[in-house]
Formats: C-alpha cells, structure tokens, sequence
C-alpha cells in the first residue's frame, strides 16, 4: 500500500514504528504535517544528521548525515568541505516535504546543524547542552538551566530552554551570524568551565562518563563545526516516544521530565499553543560578534 503527503510517496503507511504506542509511519508523518511551521524555522535549511530506524524503534538504528542514492526527493544535498578538504553531499531539507521524506525512511531523530547551508562557517545558535548523569534528579537539571540563563543575562542576552526527550536540557542562544565557529565554541567552553571551577561537585566540562556520577556534564562541544543537537518538535528514537520540546522559562519550571511530552501531548499543546514559548528567539534578539566576544571576557574574569 501506498499514500501520498505533502507530494511525498509514502510506502507501508501502517508500519508501526512504536510498537508501545501502536505509532505508525503514516501517522509520524501526519505529525510532521501537524508541527511543521513550528519545526521548519529550526530544521530548514541546515545540514542534518538523521537517525533512521527502518524497522521502528525496536529495531537496528543508525546514523546518517549525507545524501544517498535513492533517498526521497524530499531531502537535498549539499557539498561541504572537511577539515582535510575533501567534499561530501551533506543532507537537509528546507520544507515540509523534507519531514515527510524523514517519515518515509524511518527517520525518528532530526539533528540539526549549528550554522544555515548558505553560510556554514558562521553558526546561528550556541547549545549548551546540561547531560546529567543517571543519579541527578530532573530538579537539579532545570536548576542548573537556570544557572546557565543567569550567565546569558548577565552578558545581556536571553536563552531559551529547549527539553530534549531524553534526560537533559539545551540551553540555546540565538545568533546573528556574525561568529565564526571558534569563537562560538570558544565562549561555550568558558561557560562550562567557569561552572565546573564555581560548583565541581554539581558540574563536569569534560565528556567523561566515569569522572560524572552523581554530576551535570555541560556539554559545550555541540558548538563545534559539524557536531549537531536535536531539533525543535523533533521525535526521539526511544521507548514512549518523546519529543525535544521548546519551553518557556516558566513551563520549564513546571515539568518534571525531560520526556514529559511525546508525539500524542506534543500535538496537543501545538494546536492549543497561543504564545510562542521562545519569543525573542528572532534576528533582532540575536546578539553581534562584538557582543558575542565581550560577554565571553566577561565569563572567563
């Protein structure tokens, strides 16, 4: 059997991707139809990684970030240059039929790059990412969100917290596109530090699974070149099916999961959303390369 959405051929509609939640192929692609002018802003036009599982989440999962023979038409690519010089077709998409196309090939996780395909030397968002190891509370993470903000606004600008539907919190500041990705990295990296010498019990700025028990990894390497976090309204490819999902500060407050919303409770607060929980998140809020530089002298003092 086979639909049609949004112009896209979408074989084996009733494949059930969530065996939990009885998901199927055709109805994630029907809440990509139902989220796409909130998910579209942050998904469009930047490379991606996906992470595809054909079988539904039970099965073989894997990674992909380049544009492969016979993928739908839906998806584009783009050639992008290594470190080492060499070119590859990285993919993105730019519309609503890029999401559908992810339905159609099992695309359960939409990871986004931190720069737009036509400047991807120059990032548009910063990401810190609070990974919190098994033993810390849910509390403790949005307690250190609130920490990370009070850094941003003391440098006079706003992040925005962004749920991920796994365990953590994305603190994501929006940029002008006027930095380039070691300065951007670079600044991330100050803020880590600066919270792991201030508090080592509570923070760790090193990627180590050993050295974190019973600690908050601030993940400021999100902010590298090529190195992607999860999307907006993306789904997650884990049991429940969770969404990463926008908050404000003040519903942050009030949630007490990472995962508190899945695909089902996603659609429900899109259709009945009459404020956009990140309101400032637009050019004008976004901070200039002087302001950018002048914040991270301040953190690293």
């Amino acid at each position: 059997m086979t639909i049609t959405i949004a112009g896209v051929r979408l074989t084996h509609p009733d494949k059930v991707l969530y065996p939990d939640q009885g998901l199927t192929k055709r109805e994630l692609a029907e809440y990509f139809m139902k989220v796409a002018d909130r998910m579209l802003p942050f998904a469009a036009n930047h490379p991606l990684t996906i992470v595809r599982c054909p079988q539904g989440v039970s099965g073989h999962c894997f990674y992909q970030r380049h544009l492969t023979e016979g993928m739908p038409e839906g998806f584009r690519g783009m050639k992008i240059s290594g470190r080492g010089g060499e070119k590859s077709d990285f993919l993105y998409i730019s519309d609503v039929a890029g999401l559908i196309s992810a339905a159609q090939i099992g695309a359960l996780e939409i990871h986004v790059w931190g720069a737009p395909v036509d400047r991807v030397r120059k990032p548009d968002r910063l990401v810190i990412d609070l990974d919190p190891s098994d033993e810390v509370p849910f509390a403790e993470v949005k307690r250190a969100a609130k920490d990370v903000r009070a850094i941003f606004n003391a440098a006079g600008v706003e992040c925005y917290p962004l749920v991920t539907g796994g365990k953590g919190i994305h603190t994501i500041l929006p940029l002008a596109g006027e930095n380039d990705w070691n300065e951007v990295k670079s600044f991330a990296e100050a803020i880590a530090r600066g919270l792991e010498r201030s508090e080592p019990e509570r923070f760790i700025a090193q990627a180590s699974k050993a050295k974190r028990k019973g600690r908050i990894f601030v993940d400021w390497l999100r902010n590298d070149e090529t190195a992607t976090a999860i999307a907006p309204y993306s789904p997650r490819a884990r049991k429940g099916a969770p969404v990463a999902m926008p908050l404000s500060w003040s519903e942050l407050a009030k949630v007490e999961s990472s995962a508190a919303y899945t695909t089902v409770t996603a659609l429900r607060r899109v259709a009945g959303m009459k404020k956009n929980p990140w309101p400032g998140y637009d050019r004008g809020a976004r901070i200039s390369r002087d302001t950018l530089i002048a914040a991270e002298k301040a953190v690293a003092a």
